[in-house]
């Protein structure tokens, strides 16, 4: 009988697993739907100059993160 139970659970956990998936899936369409239309919105050139921000700041990060390990 508990090897049966222990299927159940599994079967179960299995399920929650797969619906956790499609939903990151989802989630994952829809954030690049909206990145997309929000790149489309700006224009290309606006675009770039978010980009260039972004990659600064990370790299002001990861020269951060660097000086608190020494």
């Amino acid at each position: 009988m508990p090897n049966n139970k222990l299927k159940e659970k599994v079967a179960a956990l299995t399920r929650v697993v797969q619906q956790l998936i499609k939903e990151v899936q989802r989630n994952a369409s829809m954030s690049q739907g909206t990145l997309t239309a929000f790149q489309t919105h700006i224009g290309k050139e606006e675009w770039e100059k978010v980009i260039k921000e972004l990659q600064d700041r990370e790299q002001e990060q990861v020269n951060k993160d660097k000086k608190l390990e020494i």
